[in-house]
């Protein structure tokens, strides 16, 4: 340890090393070369071989200089290879002779004796002052000049734009950010609404931070790594941050594709740099956003589509984490929602140790969320959070931020001075459905069979006992849908057989009222078609609800391009699949036959009003049979005030309705 302390600590390379050598190179090049202003190289000659070419007719141009007492003879062009020994390329345009001369008089005297004698037809003058050299150096190396500035300014470019000394050099160095301090941030858990299995998770990676010897004095190890995982929006950058804001250590950023670069080796470089500075500021956490760009899984044929240089990186993580001491206090957190792409090495124990789900709100926690984002904004007494956190199942953090963003931006725009309940209520259509589109021309007859199609949706919810409850039918056009019919979906942790089929039932009910009652289908019902087919699809093949196939699942993670069962099998299936869809579509043809006159009522309805809503519904067929627990309380709401608009579909296409919580 002291040898090593003792020993002379080398300098560390700087890009400015290399611009001094340029340049001194470049200075010794001019004093060397004899450049000059009119682009060719000089030599030096005596007098009298300067008066035997001018006698021969060689000179183009002489420039007389009294105070240097020398003078410059330009050659002609034809010349040039015979008095230099090389072409233009070589000497310039315009090389001359630098001769010493005794007297002005004799020079010009025998320059007028050439002229006279039609040797020399040229010009000759004087100059009084000495070249500026200066001058002359900056014009003759411009381009060098030109291109050490690019250099300068690309190599800095190349180091990640931080205008650090090393520039190209530093490309290998980590590009993380590091936050001595979690204060830094601003963020602590208190920050962070919902996902109360998710924090407490990492409330105990904290924990290991700020007293690791309560764990170590037992005989526990410090988890080297939690992966958060989840859908888009749900806040797992956000925990990271509220770890670090909460464990007050030193907190290393950056995103897994600043790891990949265009040169080779790079990321592996960088790997190793990230966690020797991390070593250094142990106890630390470094956290990785979007690792699935740099640990995907790695490919079994190289040859087929392999990235050479992601799988270097990969392996200088996977040897890193699996390198330093078990007790180091280096903790790492990386986020995905992509987990099932990662390599199963950077999943296994002793990498990641944890596995921490952040999965999408439920009712509470959108509650809280909406708590959050709401301090900010301006908000009047008519605002029910639990009628908005009702009306958003299957919306993310991210999604509920944007709501509320968007119910400011729509009172800003109707120059409000708070917002609204109803300004949430059309943000939240506004973000599912899309914009309204009430100038788009339709015919009569488009708005008749739009009005059957989705009084069809309405009339067969209504009688399926498992149908999510509906909440409001428009015919308005919202981005690309023409129509479409809003439902409030439970939220269910497990799904019956029937209660699919129900679902699937009152999609067919669109198709199904429009050949009943138009004598024609058209291409509105396409998404309930692709719908209720997928949904068929993965009753039959992957949940074992065939009464051909019972108990069986095909569902095939490993290999995406081969189907795990047989073509007979795979024929099976087609016939399961359509046989369900057309029951469920004669199911949906029986209900409206039965219901014809409440379903012609409705129509009517929406042609008139444009938009119904779940009581217009009740006063045509009466309370619905079957009432859950989420219509009740709709219900409730909806006695207050006929604008409430609970939205839950999503049209997607020409006519059709989708959920924010489908599978």
């Amino acid at each position: 340890m002291d040898e090593n302390k003792n020993k002379p600590s080398m300098p560390k390379f700087n890009m400015n090393w290399i611009y001094m050598l340029i340049i001194v190179g470049l200075v010794v090049a001019f004093f060397t070369g004899q450049g000059n202003s009119k682009g060719g190289i000089s030599k030096e000659s005596t007098y009298t071989e300067f008066k035997r070419l001018v006698m021969k007719g060689y000179a183009s141009e002489v420039t007389i200089n009294n105070e240097e007492k020398t003078l410059k003879m330009y050659v002609k062009p034809q010349y040039i290879r015979e008095i230099f020994k090389a072409g233009t390329k070589q000497t310039g345009t315009h090389p001359y002779l630098v001769v010493e001369y005794g007297s002005v008089e004799q020079v010009e005297a025998f320059l007028n004796q050439a002229v006279t004698a039609k040797r020399f037809n040229g010009n000759y003058n004087f100059e009084n002052k000495k070249g500026n050299e200066l001058i002359t150096l900056l014009i003759n190396f411009s381009p060098f000049i030109f291109l050490i500035v690019m250099l300068y300014f690309l190599s800095r470019r190349m180091g990640g734009g931080s205008g650090g000394p090393g520039g190209v050099f530093n490309v290998g160095k980590s590009k993380a950010r590091m936050y001595e301090k979690g204060d830094d941030l601003g963020i602590t858990f208190k920050d962070v609404a919902g996902q109360a299995g998710a924090k407490q998770e990492v409330q105990e990676i904290v924990e290991f931070l700020k007293n690791p010897k309560k764990y170590t004095d037992l005989g526990g190890k410090i988890p080297k790594g939690a992966l958060l995982v989840g859908p888009p929006g749900t806040g797992k950058t956000l925990l990271a941050k509220a770890v670090a804001g909460e464990a007050g250590v030193p907190f290393f950023s950056m995103s897994g594709s600043d790891f990949v670069e265009m040169f080779v080796g790079v990321g592996a470089s960088r790997v190793r740099d990230l966690f020797r500075q991390a070593k250094e500021k142990s106890p630390c956490i470094i956290f990785i956003d979007e690792i699935d760009a740099v640990g995907r899984a790695r490919s079994k044929n190289p040859s087929m589509g392999g990235n050479d240089e992601r799988e270097n990186t990969l392996n200088a993580l996977l040897t890193e984490m699996d390198g330093f001491g078990t007790n180091s206090g280096v903790i790492i957190l990386a986020a995905t929602n992509r987990v099932d792409m990662l390599d199963k090495a950077l999943l296994r124990a002793g990498r990641f140790d944890r596995e921490i789900h952040v999965d999408l709100p439920d009712l509470n926690e959108r509650k809280e969320i909406f708590h959050v984002h709401l301090k900010p904004v301006k908000i009047d007494k008519s605002v029910d959070v639990d009628l908005l956190s009702r009306q958003t199942p299957g919306f993310s953090g991210a999604d509920i931020a944007n709501v509320c963003n968007e119910a400011a931006l729509i009172a800003a725009r109707r120059d409000a001075k708070s917002v609204g309940k109803q300004d949430f209520l059309d943000a939240v259509d506004r973000i599912i459905g899309g914009l309204e589109k009430k100038t788009k021309v339709m015919t009569a007859q488009e708005k008749r069979t739009i009005a059957l199609h989705e009084a069809g949706h309405a009339t067969v919810s209504w009688f399926c006992e498992h149908a999510n409850p509906l909440i409001k039918v428009s015919i308005v056009p919202r981005g690309r849908a023409l129509g479409a019919a809003w439902y409030l979906p439970e939220e269910r942790q497990i799904t019956t057989k029937q209660e699919m089929l129900d679902e699937m039932c009152a999609l067919m009910g669109g198709r199904a009222a429009e050949e009943l009652f138009a004598g024609r289908i058209s291409t509105g019902a396409m998404n309930d078609l692709e719908r209720a087919t997928k949904s068929a699809f993965g009753m039959i093949a992957y949940a074992g609800m065939s009464d051909k196939l019972p108990n069986i699942c095909y569902y095939n993670n490993q290999e995406q391009f081969q189907r795990p069962y047989s073509e007979t099998t795979a024929k099976v299936i087609d016939d399961e699949v359509l046989q369900m869809v057309n029951e469920q579509y004669d199911r949906a043809k029986r209900i409206l036959m039965e219901h014809k006159e409440g379903h012609n009522a409705l129509t009517e309805m929406l042609i008139r009003s444009e938009v119904i809503f779940a009581e217009d519904v009740e006063k045509i067929f009466g309370k619905r049979p079957w009432v859950s627990r989420s219509q009740e309380i709709m219900n409730d709401d909806t006695k207050e005030s006929r604008t409430v608009e609970p939205v839950e579909e999503r049209p997607a296409s020409d006519d059709v309705e989708i959920s924010r919580s489908e599978a």
